[in-house]
């Protein structure tokens, strides 16, 4: 059995009702459902007539990590073999969550998948990235993407990589956290509750990554509808800087000796990938 777990902060149902038809929950297919609203929407009362689905009404907001805690616990409790953490802003054919498994199961160093990802609009979303260092995230959100700009953002998401081939990377997007329920119980991994929101996905995969493989499958994909709300909001974007700031007080601003081993050992792999392309 796999488990899913999807939080929700005044949601909209649409939304919600599209993600819920993606996974398809079922008998092997377990859905948690967090609702982080102060109040409760009338609508969602429809969740707990659901089979195979457990709505939980929080009454406060708590935070991403924590309300997805919720449904880590509940996994791990009921012995699934795979736990997804879901945004509640996804599309995609269920069938994909079945390759997962597939490959999951014959890779059993693998502890994270993530999909491909694509926009609406079907661009490619480049989700995979360096470990993050200060600039890395300042020039994202600051600075034109042009120039010596691109090239150092175009380093940073690893897009010299093709997006078309199976890589390792140390982070990746936490939009689709394909986990082995196993391994986030053996080694007591959850979302660091110190994160209210951003930044959460990083840390937690960054923590997987030193314990087995943090996969990008490129041959199934999903429709992310990424709003990017800290481009568009003053408090989301202090929302964002805040937790920028607790992960660089975690792991060094400027000495981090992780981030200089994995970020080489990852470009080395690349670079090796990309010589054995051309011969």
């Amino acid at each position: 059995m796999i488990s899913a777990s999807i939080v929700l902060y005044h949601t909209k149902m649409q939304q919600v009702q599209e993600v819920i038809l993606s996974y398809a929950p079922a008998e092997n297919r377990k859905l948690y459902i967090i609702d982080n609203s102060e109040t409760q929407h009338p609508e969602y009362k429809y969740f707990k007539k659901m089979a195979y689905v457990e709505y939980m009404f929080i009454g406060e907001n708590l935070g991403y990590g924590k309300g997805h805690n919720i449904g880590i616990k509940k996994a791990i409790e009921e012995k699934t073999e795979y736990h997804i953490v879901l945004n509640p802003d996804l599309c995609f054919n269920p069938a994909i969550i079945d390759a997962l498994i597939n490959y999951a199961d014959k890779n059993p160093d693998v502890v994270y998948i993530l999909p491909k990802v694509m926009y609406p609009n079907g661009e490619t979303q480049y989700l995979c990235k360096l470990l993050p260092t200060p600039f890395d995230l300042m020039l994202r959100r600051f600075l034109p993407n042009i120039g010596i700009f691109k090239k150092l953002n175009d380093r940073y998401v690893l897009r010299n990589s093709g997006y078309n081939r199976i890589i390792n990377p140390p982070c990746l997007s936490g939009c689709f956290m394909f986990m082995r329920t196993k391994t986030l119980e053996k080694y007591e991994l959850f979302f660091d509750e110190n994160f209210f929101m951003y930044c959460e996905d990083f840390d937690l995969i960054r923590r997987l990554h030193r314990i087995g493989k943090t996969i990008y499958y490129p041959y199934v994909q999903i429709i992310h509808d990424h709003g990017r709300e800290s481009y568009k909001d003053f408090n989301m974007l202090k929302m964002h800087i805040k937790s920028a700031c607790k992960y660089f007080n975690k792991y060094g601003w400027i000495a981090d000796k992780e981030r200089k081993k994995e970020n080489k050992k990852i470009l080395n792999e690349i670079c090796v990938e990309m010589k054995l392309d051309r011969s």
